[in-house]
This record gives structure tokens, C-alpha cells and sequence, in this order.
């Protein structure tokens, strides 16, 4: 899911430096955020400097930014800065906060300085802290070193992927099958820390749902069998890819209506007794649309794919796997399969829709390989009052055919990732999209409450880029 991302900037200057210099060099801020195309709520209306640095400016910044909602604060330190209003204002704000300041010039002949940026910004990392507020920091570079826009843009999606959590609410479709004690969750916990809410509702709700839109010929069905013709080889009969598309629309209804942004289904036995079809196909579609819905009801797994999509601002689409079996071959090879629940555009060669699949004597399935690449990994979940996200990379490996769809990867060491799985707080199902964005997920875990978890040893990696050290973690 992305959402539209709008920053509050708030640059910041101290009395004792230079005004002047301070009013500059935002408004070369300004430029640049303009140019990155930014959209950003700026605070040249509340004073004649345009600069948060007293009460009553910041006072009208609150109002301000609070009256459009801003996803996110950019407090840039335009010389030594007041440490104490940035925090105040920071503190009004349940935001990811960017910290940043120009790089300072040498000093004027005489030996004087303007702005003194980098030591103000010592002190307002320290202020942030007392405050108890978490922040993201772009060092000292120029406005125009390319530190600076990667930056601002990781701090970009940093925010989707906080405001994609905290405005999460899952369809529940049917309680998870008997047999997956494995995706149990706390609905309760979810709400309390996280703000995440589930909307339950009977598999019997969903068929009647069907049978509505079937009786009054909704075209909304049409459109989605003519998607599934057009991307997909299709061997099921029309009776059954009308069905699949009925429960695709049906869905999409029902999530609608409970205000959701994603879904979790009892995906068998049941539903086949009511329809005659697996729900796979249905999702795939549904996930091309960026409103994932996964199976056995596993609500922790559809927050990862959400996560992990907000984390490419919505430009890649997450497949959701099972992590089956290892590679007949390669040592580091695993196989990531399932019956569907991959987006068809994630498919390296022209999906079909089978007439059934051997885990299941149903139609409904899809099969299909998966994109060559470079993969992020991710799984959200939690036991006992514990939440962490697990993440890292892998990339794409050749490997046998397999029904389904499926990927195989090829990880830096399997037995880590192995033994992280079994080990948990994590199950065998986990989200994974074609981008590198770990360092984009490690950050926004400290506004989560979520503690950053890896099955490699990156870590030291992640925060080398994003300090700038380094282009990428992926080796």
C-alpha cells in the first residue's frame, strides 16, 4: 500500500549566527526539495524569516502541519539551530522526524563563522533524546551531494511504510484452520501497540457476497475475467473463472466496506465446500491492486507484504510464500512456493490457471515462475509480547520446475536462514519483493515499536549506508 506522503519542513536557525546565512540556505533547501518533486508543507507564513527558532513561530508550525496531517518532519539545522523548539515541536507529531544541516563553509578570513550547522546539530540530536523522540539522521553533507537526496527519498518511504502500519486494517475472512496453530495472533496486542485492527467476518458472509454480485451480474466480474484472459493461459472451465472472478469482486467489496486495506482467508477446506474453487487465483489479482490478501488466515503475513511493499512506495508488488524445501543442488538454495498468492506481474513467463493442483484436487491455483533478481525478505511476527521484523536478502537461483508459483533463491547462508525460521518468533510463510530496501525497513522499525531482526549479519552494512558509506548492502 502507498499513500500519499506530505512532510512538514521545518528549518531551523539560533540568534547568536547569522540570520541571513540561515534564510539562505533554506531557501536552497527549498530548491532542492522542490526539484526532487516534495511534497512538503512549508512554514514561510509564520514569521518574516520563514525559520522555526521561538514559541510563537512554532506555535503557528503546529497548527500549520497538524491542520494537513504531515507524515513526516524535516528539521533542517540551517545554521547552529534551537534545539529545544525543534523538540518541542517534534514532540506534538506521532511522525518519523528527518534530521539534517548544510555542510558548513570554511571560515571568512578573519577566522569568523556563519552558521556553526554541525555543532548545532550535536545539540539538537541530544535534545531529540531527552525528548524521547526517535529521529532519522542525514549527516552533514551538501545540498547537493547525492547523500542528500537519497537520503530525503529513504526518509520518504520510511514514512509510507510508518503510516501504512499504524492505518493497517485486516479483513478476516473465517478463522485460521484448525491445523495452522502456527498463525495464531494476539487481536487484542495488534490493536493495543500497534494500531492495527482486524474486521472478522464468516466465510458465510463472503459466499453470500458472491452470490449477490453473481444474481445482479455485477460487470465488475466481466472486468476481472477479462484481466485474467488477458494476462493468464486459462484451462479451467468458464463456469469455474467466473467463479474466480466473483470472489475477486467479492472481496474487494467486503474490504471496502469494514475499511480495509488488506485480507485474510480461511483459504481451505471450507470454501471449497461452499464454492468449488481455491482462492488463489482471486488474490493474485487482488495482490496485483496492492490490497494483498493472504491464506490460512495469516494476519501477520500480510502485514509483512504490506511493509515490504510500502518500503518501494508501491513500485514493486510482494509475492507471498511458503518456504518449502532446499535446492536439490545448491548448498545456500531454497525453494519459496504456493499455490497462488503471488501478483501475475511478478511472472517471469505467462502464468496459467490450472484445472487443479496436487496439494489440492481444486481449481483455482495458478502457476507460474517468478521475476529474476535481487530479493528483500521480510516476515513480521511475534510470541509472548514480542514483536520484531525479520529481513535480508537473497537472490533469484535457476531450480527444478514446480507446480504453483514459485521462486528459488539463493541465500548467503541457508543454515542462518533456517535456523532464524525455526528458532522464530517467525512461521515458513514470508514476503518477499524484487528491491533492495532492508536499510528502508531497519529504519522505520525505531517508530514501530518493533525490534529490527536479520538472518544475515548486516547489520553494521545497513547503518554504513545509511550514513552514506556505502551504494547498497547487497554484495
Amino acid at each position: 500500500m502507498t499513500y500519499p506522503i506530505k512532510i512538514g519542513f521545518a528549518p531551523t536557525r539560533r540568534n547568536i549566527f547569522s540570520a541571513d546565512a540561515a534564510i539562505e540556505f533554506a531557501d536552497l533547501t527549498r530548491d532542492k526539495l522542490d526539484a526532487m518533486n516534495v511534497d512538503y508543507v512549508d512554514i514561510k507564513d509564520v514569521n518574516a524569516d520563514g525559520l522555526l527558532y521561538d514559541d510563537a513561530g512554532m506555535n503557528k508550525i503546529i497548527a500549520k502541519f497538524k491542520a494537513v496531517n504531515i507524515d513526516g518532519l524535516f528539521l533542517a539545522n540551517e545554521n547552529f539551530g534551537t534545539e529545544y523548539e525543534c523538540a518541542r515541536l517534534a514532540k506534538q507529531f506521532n511522525v518519523p522526524v528527518l534530521l539534517w544541516g548544510p555542510k558548513d563553509e570554511a571560515p571568512a578570513a578573519d577566522g569568523s563563522r556563519l552558521r556553526d550547522t554541525q555543532c548545532g546539530l550535536f545539540a539538537i540530536g541530544k535534545v531529540l533524546r531527552r525528548f524521547q523522540i526517535p529521529f532519522t539522521y542525514l549527516v552533514n553533507v551538501d545540498i547537493d551531494d547525492p547523500e542528500f537526496e537519497r537520503g530525503v527519498r529513504d526518509f520518504i518511504k520510511v514514512c509510507n511504510v510508518v503510516k501504512t502500519f499504524k492505518n493497517t486494517r485486516i479483513l478476516q475472512v473465517g478463522p485460521r484452520p484448525f491445523d495452522f496453530w502456527s498463525t495464531m495472533v494476539n487481536e487484542g496486542e495488534l490493536l493495543e501497540k500497534f494500531n492495527i485492527s482486524l474486521s472478522p467476518i464468516p466465510l458465510t458472509e463472503l459466499v453470500q457476497e458472491i452470490h449477490k454480485i453473481q444474481n445482479e451480474k455485477s460487470p465488475a466480474i466481466d472486468h476481472a475475467v477479462a484481466k485474467l484472459q488477458a494476462v493468464a493461459d486459462i484451462e479451467i472451465t468458464n463456469k469455474d473463472l467466473n467463479m474466480v472472478a466473483a470472489l475477486k469482486v467479492a472481496l474487494t467489496n467486503k474490504m471496502k466496506e469494514y475499511g480495509c486495506n488488506a485480507g485474510a482467508i480461511q483459504c481451505w477446506t471450507a470454501l471449497q465446500d461452499e464454492i468449488g474453487i481455491l482462492p488463489y487465483a482471486s488474490e493474485s489479482l487482488l495482490q496485483d491492486e496492492g490490497t494483498p490478501v493472504t491464506c490460512e488466515t495469516d494476519i501477520h503475513g500480510v502485514i509483512s507484504e504490506l511493509l515490504v511493499e510500502a518500503a518501494t512506495m508501491g513500485e514493486e508488488r510482494a509475492v507471498f510464500a511458503d518456504v518449502n524445501c532446499r535446492h536439490p543442488e545448491n548448498p545456500n538454495g531454497e525453494l519459496l512456493q504456493h499455490l497462488g498468492v503471488f501478483p501475475f506481474s511478478t511472472a517471469k513467463n505467462k502464468p496459467k490457471l490450472p484445472k487443479s493442483h496436487f496439494v489440492f484436487d481444486f481449481p483455482g491455483s495458478v502457476g507460474f515462475e517468478a521475476k529474476n533478481g535481487n530479493y528483500t525478505l521480510c516476515r513480521f511476527d511475534g510470541d509472548n509480547g514480542k514483536y520484531s521484523l525479520l529481513m535480508g536478502n537473497a537472490k533469484s537461483t535457476p531450480g527444478p520446475y514446480e507446480q504453483g508459483t514459485y521462486l528459488w533463491l539463493e541465500f548467503a547462508n541457508l543454515n542462518r536462514f533456517e535456523t532464524k525460521l525455526v528458532y522464530g518468533p517467525y512461521i515458513h510463510h514470508i514476503a518477499a519483493v524484487r528491491s533492495d530496501v532492508v536499510p528502508v525497513l531497519y529504519e522505520a522499525c525505531k517508530y514501530l515499536n518493533v525490534t529490527p531482526d536479520f538472518y544475515d549479519p548486516i547489520e553494521d552494512d545497513i547503518q554504513a549506508y545509511l550514513r552514506g558509506d556505502i551504494d547498497s548492502i547487497i554484495k
